[in-house]
């Protein structure tokens, strides 16, 4: 029996063969030289206003940049600005970056006004699209009014010593740089190379990489760099849906729009109970709202004015002030809408018209409430004791001087301070003391003047 079986090796490979086998098939799939040698490029997107989101998706870009390990990032540039802080954190996610970082004003008809400006200089390289411009990078308030005085001295010294030291940096135009912060200058893709404030124009991203290929570069930590981005593939990292609903809405005038449309629909609603749209409006706004705010650099002081001036709306709705406080609350609304959203030197807040029409709108909507409220004043009660006064009913029982009257659809107890009323005769009420009424008979029209006429005739 021994003899007619196999031996353990006689119908099966042996472990040397299956590791021969898995050797070989290792070395097979391994990438050719070709593949081994194509670059990446992440291609990511800084568009619109530069905020706190744009702060969070650059960041990231630039993190999955060096973990994928690419040749370089391409940050295509479209802005006319945003806030300092999130500028700032942006040029030192740049200049921190472990790839090389590309900034392209694309496509045409784009710019990097700004703090674009700053961003586009913290890149190592530096390219426009035909048809862009860049530059206006004169700090202005939140408001979009100019700085003046000791402080504008001092925010637009710092911005020159930044703009100077980020071109310097990269082997650019320092001084051009420090004039569009100083005089708000701006140039075209061809000037901008002309006067080497970028590096080269470049009509899209094929074209750029292609050019840039075999470009060496020193980078801000030292490293010299030279750039393979012929063939290479892009790969394009744009934001995501959330990053863009929330890009849009942390925007100073947006997030100024939806606060006053919560405050309007929640007064509404308090105002009119059962109404329930304007409630339902302003509750979904308020969250947005708030969901904007907590993105943007509000101003404590421009929140607390907002919020005082509702609150002497409210209360000229309750007092006898006859508008007083209205005009009062315009006044804090428009003070606080200028001071809402301090987004720095460099970037912009609340439109001035934005603010004008919006305590327009709260002038037009509170005025009407008020003179709604002041018509009631003047009104006789509704509710409570002093209703039934004036009304008139039905003696049931004879009032002697008590007994029992039918008013507004109830018996109630009633006394006559006069003669004793029959049952039948109408009266009115003319003073209630808990559940008992005082009632009066209800006079008939006079025949005073008729009755002599009538008694001379019988005579």
């Amino acid at each position: 029996m021994k003899d007619s079986q196999a031996s353990p090796t006689s119908g099966r490979p042996g472990w040397g063969q299956v590791a021969l086998v898995c050797a070989l098939g290792s070395f097979l799939l391994q990438p050719t030289p070709a593949a081994a040698g194509s670059a990446t490029v992440l291609q990511a997107h800084v568009e619109g206003d530069i905020n706190t989101v744009t702060v969070g998706y650059v960041s990231q870009a630039v993190g999955r940049a060096e973990a994928a390990r690419a040749a370089a990032i391409v940050v295509v540039m479209n802005t006319p600005g945003g806030d300092l802080q999130s500028m700032d954190s942006i040029v030192t996610s740049l200049l921190n970056s472990k790839v090389p970082v590309i900034a392209f004003v694309y496509p045409a008809g784009a710019r990097a006004d700004s703090a674009g400006l700053f961003v586009a200089q913290a890149a190592d390289l530096v390219a426009m699209a035909p048809g862009t411009n860049l530059g206006s990078a004169h700090p202005i308030q939140a408001g979009g009014a100019d700085l003046s005085g000791d402080l504008g001295k001092k925010v637009l010294n710092d911005a020159v010593a930044r703009i100077r030291n980020l071109a310097s940096l990269h082997g650019r135009n320092p001084d051009w740089c420090e004039q569009a912060v100083r005089e708000s200058l701006n140039i075209t893709a061809e000037q901008a190379v002309g006067l080497h404030v970028v590096d080269l124009q470049a009509r899209d991203i094929s074209s750029l990489l292609s050019t840039l290929d075999g470009r060496s570069l020193h980078r801000p930590n030292g490293e010299p760099v030279t750039l393979a981005l012929a063939g290479a593939a892009i790969e394009d990292d744009p934001m995501t849906g959330i990053e863009q609903a929330l890009h849009a809405l942390i925007d100073p005038n947006i997030a100024y729009l939806l606060l006053l449309l919560a405050v309007f629909g929640i007064l509404v609603e308090l105002t009119t109970p059962g109404a329930i749209l304007p409630g339902v409006v302003g509750v979904i706004s308020g969250v947005l709202a708030l969901v904007a705010l907590v993105g943007l650099p509000v101003n404590l002081g421009g929140a607390l004015l907002i919020l005082f001036a509702f609150g002497l709306f409210v209360a000229d709705l309750k007092a006898p002030t006859h508008g007083i406080l209205t005009v009062g609350g315009v006044i804090a609304l428009l003070l606080g809408s200028a001071l809402l959203i301090d987004t720095g030197p460099i970037g912009l807040g609340v439109s001035p018209w934005l603010s004008l029409g919006g305590a327009l709108a709260a002038l037009a909507l509170f005025g009407f409430v008020l003179r709604k409220a002041i018509a009631a004043r003047g009104r006789p009660a509704y509710v409570g004791p002093e209703t039934l006064i004036g009304i008139r009913g039905v003696v049931r029982q004879p009032l002697a001087p008590q007994g029992t009257v039918f008013v507004l659809g109830a018996l109630w107890r009633a006394r006559s301070p006069g003669p004793e009323i029959a049952a039948g005769t109408e009266v009115r009420v003319i003073n209630r003391r808990g559940l008992e009424l005082d009632v009066a008979p209800v006079e008939a029209p006079s025949t005073a003047a008729a009755e002599p006429a009538d008694t001379q005739r019988r005579l």
